[in-house]
Parts: C-alpha cells; structure tokens; sequence
C-alpha cells in the first residue's frame, strides 16, 4: 500500500502540471489558482522511469530514516535527471535540512536556472552564497532581487542589511552594499545600509556621512537619528547629546531618540539630566506600555530601582504584552534589593518563552539558598528541554546549587551522568572537570580540559584551568606557562587569566614577574582567590604587613572564601587575622 501511495505521488508530482485547468476550476479556487496552473505549463514533462522512481524511494526512505547524506545525494540527482524546479526547490530543502552548504548552493543554482523568476530561488541561492561567504557570486542574484523591489526597495536594503551582517568580511560586505546601491542613491535606506556596513568595517568617518545623508533625505527618521548619536558618541558625547538635543528640538515627540539620549545622559553620569528626559517621557506618554517599560530599564542603569519597580508594575497594568519579561524584569530587580520571596514569585509567573529557563532556574537557585535543597533539585529536574543545549544547562544549574552546599562528590556524579547523555559538550566537560580538582582526580581533570581544549580551541577558560592545576600541583611548569599564555593570548583582560599567570610565574621562581601580574589582576578585579595569591607573593617576599593588609580587605568582602580561609590557615596557623 505505501509503496503505491508513494508511486501516486511521484506521478502527480511530475505529470499533472501539463493539464490546463478548466473553466470551473478557475472559478473555484480564483485568480491565484489560475496564474499557479498556468505557470506550471513550463514545468518538464517528464517520463516516470525505474531508475527516477528507484531514486526517488531511496531518497524518500532515507529521509524518512534520518540518513541526510543518501537524501540530499538522490534528491540532487533526481533535480539533474528530471529538471524540474521543484524537484531542485525540494533538494536544496533537504541539503538545508542536512546542513550541507555546498549540496545546497548545488541544488539552489539548478532551481534558479530552472526557474529563473522565482523570488523563493534567488533569495535562497544568495542567503546561502551570503552566508559562505561568496559575496560575488551572490551580487547577480541580489540586484535582481533589488531590481525586482522597485516599489519597495528600501525595505528590501533593511533587509538586505540584517542579512549581510552576517558575513566575517565586513570589507568585502561594505564594497558590497556600495556596489548594490548605485541605482537607487535617492533612497534613505540605502544610506542607512551603508553607514551599518561601513560601521562594522570600522570606516566610522563613511558610516557618519552616509547616515547624515540618510537624515536629509528623510529628516524625521527616528531610527536614523538614533544611530547618528551613536556614531557621534563614538568620538564625542558632547557632539552626540548636541545632536539629540537639536533633533529633539525639532522632533519632540521622538521617543526613540529621547530614550537613546537618556541612556547616554546616564553613561556620562548625568543622572539628573537624564530624570528629566524620563520625566518627559512619562508625562507626554502616561498610558504607552512600551515607554513605561522602557522608562523601567532606564531607571536600573541608573540604580534606581523603586523606579523601576513602579514602571515594570504599570507597564503590567496598561496591558504590556509579553508580560513574561516584565515578571523577569521584576524578579531581578527583587533578588536586587534583597527581597527573594517577591522574586520566587515574580519567576513563577513566568509561563512561557526564551525567559521561562532562566527564570525557573533563578527560582530554583532562591529554594535553594533558602535551605529547600532537595525541593530546588526536584524542580529543576521537572523541567522540560527543549533541546541538548537547555538540558545542559539545567544539569549545570543542578551542579551550581550542589557546588554552593559543597557537594563535591555529587556535582561530579550529576555530571559525569550527564557527559554520558550529552558526551562532549563543552560546558560539562568544563564543570566536571572543576569538580574533579575538588576530588583529587587530576586525570580526569586533564583528560576532560585537553579534550574541551581540542573541541573549542579558543576557549581560554580551557587553557586557563588546565594551566592553573599544573601551576597548583607544581607539576609540568612549563606547560602551565605555555597554557596560561594562551589563555592571555585569547583573553588578554580577564583578571582571573591574569591571576592565573602571576601565579605560574611565582611557582617557577620569578617573583618580580609573579607580583607585576598579580597586583594587575588585582586592580582590575579585588577578588578573595586574587587576593589570597597577592598576599602569599607579598608574603613569600618578606612583605607581610602588606600581605596582611590584603587579606583583611578580601576577608570583609568574603569571609567564607575557601582557598583564603585555607592561605591563611597555611601561613598563620589561624583563620583570622589580628
């Protein structure tokens, strides 16, 4: 029975777009109907044969059966033997579908030569051409698609814009956009397009001349002034709020730009000035959902949380629509101000979308610190994955709530369980092999670290870690060093990486180098383990008044800090510092 259904459909599929529909049918199914049948008289007409029909179950069934590469491999030949178009539309899909790039470029180029007016072809050939990075063979579909948007061809650079951003050779994308633009330099957009891709290739002069002759084209564009400012800001906030200042002038009812001008008001620590332009925004638009929330989030980058609390609260009232954010929103602003019940409360109420995760595990971790351990591991095991990335996650939060209770043993089972669902995913190797340090068990501590650093080899966090336990155990220095360094290398200002080489350098011996890095991880991050290091240094060279002085500082921040409370107990013989 399948294998007659399966013939019935191939026969309609390639056959029965010779006929020319009948004058009742027209009138059923309308114009639309019309113009699809008609179009259809160019399709081949094409013989079902043994050998296209023995292709055409193969790829089926193996699609069927989750074997990408055999279906893609037939569909492709099928697109060759039939030439027809939909046959090649329905290759490329399957190509996509089997994240095989150059099968797809392969089977798109036939769909387009096959059917060379169709808009769903060229956009599918030049988003895969974009996207590996063939910008000149992507140039002829793109004007024509252009050229084809004449009523529209400013959305279609917008969009065209969001597209090419995702190109690495933001030279290559700006040449691009330049070239594409030459017919249509009376259309605002166009400029816009430019002055973003200029942006990104760091031509920050082009990208300001191009915006500003987006702006005199179209003076009242909100989303244009917006980003003007932000040029402007790059080289000078006074040139920026002067601008929003003027335009504000001009155009007071641009929220848009009120909202960007605030924003840098706070960054330049005038929050005074800043209140004001809040103050107008709440007055003129008492009832907007969306500025009352916006006024929210302005009000946290300035501190001020009773504000933002008020806002996100009405944004609720006047009916905001993704209610699931504001609950966010109001959750951390409740953990915040020390008020973790409201918190709990807020993150259960939110039921759906990207922020459900986050915010469940945000409550789980509340139950926890509240003492309700068992009842934080329940909930969290409760929930649903969507996919491999989400049930790493939960297990990583489950891991997170067991390290703060110091449940070593049973983060690393929680772990080691869930390399064995998901094996080699880097974030679990990473944390089990944390929690192997805390055990003692180095070999796996270096076996997971050397295979994260061979999955991800520009994870500095890996080559840190690794570099760290070597330099702790005094084993392999030289390695250590090599591996700090390439942490460094990859993430030239994290303080901790920093504090990581200081700390090789002082167990090789070369105090002078230890301190210099250490007292720079210090600086820029005064954290306990830095401090701990900085004093040992400091105490291992005779300092240790200075030394002392250090460790009071990171006591008062962090009592309970383990490798402190363990510096100290090792060099004083006590806990506590007189």
């Amino acid at each position: 029975m399948k294998f007659k259904i399966l013939c019935m459909l191939l026969l309609s599929g390639l056959t029965a777009c010779a006929q020319i529909p009948n004058k009742e049918e027209v009138e059923k199914t309308g114009e639309s109907a019309e113009q699809e049948d008609i179009s259809q008289l160019n399709l081949p007409k094409q013989e079902l044969t043994a050998p296209i029909l023995f292709d055409f179950l193969v790829g089926e069934t193996a699609l069927q059966r989750g074997n990408l590469d055999i279906a893609v491999s037939r569909y492709v030949k099928l697109a060759k033997t039939t030439r027809d178009p939909r046959i090649a539309k329905r290759a490329t899909e399957i190509a996509l579908h089997a994240g095989n790039p150059f099968a797809a470029e392969q089977a798109a180029a036939m769909w387009v030569e096959l059917e060379p007016d169709s808009t769903d072809a060229r956009q599918t050939i030049a988003a895969l051409l974009v996207n590996m990075g063939k910008l000149d063979a992507a140039r002829p579909h793109l004007e024509k698609l252009l050229a084809s948007e004449k009523d529209s061809v400013g959305n279609a650079f917008m969009q065209l814009n969001q597209l090419l951003s995702r190109n690495t050779d933001k030279a290559a994308t700006l040449q691009l956009i330049q070239r594409l633009s030459q017919p249509y330099k009376d259309v605002p957009e166009v400029h816009f397009a430019i002055s973003q891709a200029a942006w990104f290739a760091n031509q920050h002069p082009l990208a300001a001349e191009e915006m500003q002759r987006a702006l005199a084209l179209r003076p009242g564009w909100e989303i244009a002034a917006v980003h003007n400012g932000r040029i402007l800001q790059r080289a000078s906030s006074a040139d920026a709020s002067e601008f929003y200042r003027d335009y504000l002038n001009k155009y007071p009812a641009a929220n848009e730009v009120r909202i960007a001008y605030a924003r840098l008001l706070i960054a330049d620590n005038h929050a005074d000035l800043a209140r004001e332009q809040l103050q107008w925004l709440l007055e003129k638009n008492p009832e907007d959902a969306e500025i009352t929330l916006a006024i929210g989030l302005l009000a946290t980058e300035m501190g001020d949380f009773d504000t933002t609390e008020k806002s996100f609260n009405k944004a609720l009232s006047l009916g905001y629509k993704d209610t699931n954010a504001v609950h966010f929103y109001l959750g951390q602003i409740y953990e915040e101000t020390k008020r973790p019940d409201m918190a709990m409360q807020s993150y259960r109420m939110v039921k759906s979308g990207g922020r459900y995760l986050p915010a469940q595990i945000r409550y789980a971790d509340l139950l926890a610190l509240k003492g309700h351990l068992k009842e934080a591991r329940e909930h969290l095991q409760k929930l649903p994955a969507a996919n491999d990335q989400q049930a790493a996650h939960l297990i990583l939060a489950e891991a997170q709530i067991l390290r703060r209770s110091k449940a070593h043993k049973e983060v690393f089972d929680l772990l080691n369980d869930g390399l064995k669902k998901l094996p080699d995913y880097p974030e679990l190797l990473y944390d089990r092999a944390l929690a192997a340090d805390k055990l003692g068990k180095f070999n796996i501590l270096e076996q997971d670290l050397r295979k994260l650093i061979k999955l991800k080899p520009d994870n500095a966090h890996a080559y840190n870690a690794l570099g760290y336990s070597l330099a702790e155990r005094g084993a392999q220095l030289p390695e250590a060093l090599k591996l700090i360094r390439k942490a460094v290398e990859l993430s030239p200002e994290d303080p901790y990486i920093m504090d990581s080489l200081g700390w090789v350098y002082y167990r090789m011996g070369n105090f002078v180098e230890g301190l210099n890095y250490l007292n720079l991880a210090f600086s820029a991050r005064p954290d306990p383990e830095i401090a701990a290091h900085l004093g040992e240094v400091l105490w291992a060279k005779g300092a240790k008044d200075d030394a002392k002085d250090i460790w009071r500082y990171a006591l008062e921040k962090d009592p309970d800090n383990d490798i402190l409370l363990e510096t100290l107990q090792r060099l004083l013989k006590k806990k506590a510092i007189d």
